[in-house]
This record gives C-alpha cells, structure tokens and sequence, in this order.
C-alpha cells in the first residue's frame, strides 16, 4: 500500500511540476506574476469532467460541498493544489519509525 501512495505521490508531483514550468513561462513572458487557477487549467484540459462532477454533486444532495470548498480549491493556483496533494500521498506512503529502529541502525 505504501508503494501505491509514493506513486500517487510521485505522479501528483510530476504534475504540479509542469504546472509550475507553465506559469512560470507565463510569468516570463508578461514580466508580471501569473498564477493559473486550477480550475481554468481544469476547464480548458478537461471541460466535461468538471461540469460532470458538478452535476453529480448537486444531484446527490451534497451542493454545499460543491460551492464552498470546492470552488475554493478551483481557485488556488494548480501547481500548489498538486503539491499538496503530492505532500499528502509521500506522508501517507512513508515508513513509520518504531522508537528502537534508530537504536538497531546505529548499532
């Protein structure tokens, strides 16, 4: 399981890396900072994911999870959603150190 949570990791970093080399070209090119919200990167990519998971949501009765904090999250910019979600999936997969494993290593 831990393997299947540092790939995630790995891939949702892969990501959140070429979002980052895409704003940061933007941000050369216009010599202003540019951050692309995740969820214009969303619509332009995947336009018909995102209406569908609207729609599932307002459909099954959960609309306030749609608004408030999703919404919120579409806002942030992409590079940093997917670093966190890259954050999460390696603190997930990681080895947990028993307290007499450090002792053992250094022996």
């Amino acid at each position: 399981m831990r393997f299947i949570f540092r790939l995630l990791a790995l891939f949702a970093l892969a990501v959140a890396v070429v979002m980052a080399v895409v704003d940061a070209t933007r941000t050369i090119a216009a010599g202003a900072w540019i951050f692309t919200p995740l969820g214009e990167s969303w619509r332009e990519n995947f336009p018909e994911t995102l209406v569908a998971i609207q729609h599932f949501l307002k459909a099954h009765h959960v609309p306030f999870l749609w608004d408030p904090a999703i919404t919120s999250i579409l806002l942030l910019p992409g590079w940093l959603v997917f670093a966190l979600i890259a954050f999460l999936f390696h603190a997930a997969g990681r080895r947990r150190h028993r307290p007499g494993d450090l002792l053992a290593a250094a022996r």
